[in-house]
């Protein structure tokens, strides 16, 4: 048996900062847990700061920030849970394949290498990302009205604008091609490539029915990836949620989902087989 988590950490995805897990921190502090949000090196400035300024996102790294990240978790003395969204589902299930943390969640988590699914709504999401092959360059931001398509669909057009206002900034152009790309077509492993056949911590793919960015269909091919792997991996759909699930109305369901899954398995020996989510 595993000694219980008493740290989450939460990371955020492209597109966002830690602000984005304000409400989460807050939520499960109150639950008497230590919480931690890092930030992707370099942006732990403020949202506006980084819009002024985008040049550190242009020229972040996938894998200098899974080794920033990964010493972060190292850092907490019991192996912490590991909740990630979009692209930080991503970072997370890298993380758990160099062997971290005591159990992962993944909430409308963009695909590891090997993901093939690419629905309609998730092409035109990252249409404005991968129209000019320049942007693999740059920082490419959405538009208050590419934002409310991507993001937050299920919102009002102003209600969106808020969120855009707050917490919307660029995202380095090279991720969005590694894995929206170059990742399933170039020869040999890629930065996102993980081992679908080795044991790690407990994972749970968290989806939305309503994402546009990061489809169920996506999140759902992801987690059968893992069907070789001895370790626990649970799928669990919320019909009618967006990929701005994590603030959207109503994100408090989602986070008690995620943490009483992660609890639940965390403590159990990772072998166990999976009961369902």
């Amino acid at each position: 048996m595993h000694a219980t988590p008493d740290t989450v950490v939460l990371v955020h995805g492209l597109w966002m900062t830690p602000r984005s897990w304000e409400g989460w921190v807050d939520y499960y502090t109150a639950k008497g847990l230590n919480v931690i949000a890092p930030a992707y090196p370099g942006f732990d400035i403020e949202v506006e700061a980084l819009r002024e300024d985008p040049d550190v996102i242009a020229r972040l790294t996938v894998p200098e920030t899974v080794d920033h990240l990964a010493a972060v978790i190292e850092s907490v003395e019991t192996p912490p849970i590991i909740i990630g969204h979009s692209f930080g589902g991503t970072l997370t299930q890298l993380l758990l394949a160099r062997g971290l943390g005591s159990a992962g969640v993944v909430i409308d988590s963009a695909p590891t290498e090997g993901v093939h699914v690419s629905p309609p709504s998730q092409v035109k999401s990252l249409f404005p990302a991968l129209k000019n092959p320049a942007n693999r360059h740059r920082a490419v931001g959405f538009s208050p009205e590419e934002f409310h398509y991507a993001f937050t669909n299920t919102l009002t057009e102003e209600e969106s604008k808020k969120v855009w206002d707050r917490y919307a900034i660029a995202a380095p152009g090279n991720w969005v091609w590694a894995y929206g790309l170059i990742a399933n077509f170039k020869p040999g492993h890629q930065e996102t490539w993980v081992d679908y056949s080795a044991d790690r911590a407990p994972l749970l793919f968290i989806a939305g029915g309503k994402d546009h960015i990061m489809p169920a269909a996506v999140n759902r091919s992801n987690a059968k990836h893992y069907k070789k792997s001895p370790a626990v991996t649970d799928f669990h759909e919320f019909e009618d949620r967006d990929h701005w699930t994590c603030g959207a109305p109503g994100w408090e369901d989602v986070a008690d989902h995620a943490l009483d899954w992660a609890l639940r398995h965390a403590t159990a020996h990772p072998n166990q087989a999976s009961t369902g989510s």
